[in-house]
């Protein structure tokens, strides 16, 4: 994966995000955190978010299929 189809792959976590309103209240989430886990070897980022209007919080997770297993740890540690 080149960086420009790295981007491309984030930019439309993001719209998934801003597209989904607040279960509680209807409002928009806005990100606080990003990071990549593991879970049974498969690379995900994980997004924290919080609703602008309530303050509810919730977990975007999203496959992250440019990380390359074979690198994953050395990866993950630079991203994290």
């Amino acid at each position: 994966m080149t960086i420009r189809d790295i981007m491309k792959y984030i930019e439309s976590e993001y719209g998934i995000i801003n597209q989904t309103p607040c279960e509680v209240c209807g409002g928009e989430y806005f990100a606080e955190d990003l990071e990549i886990v593991l879970i049974d070897e498969i690379p995900f980022d994980v997004c924290e978010c919080t609703c602008s209007n309530c303050g509810h919080e919730r977990s975007f997770m999203f496959t992250a299929p440019f990380i390359e297993l074979k690198n994953h740890k050395n990866i993950l540690r630079k991203l994290n």
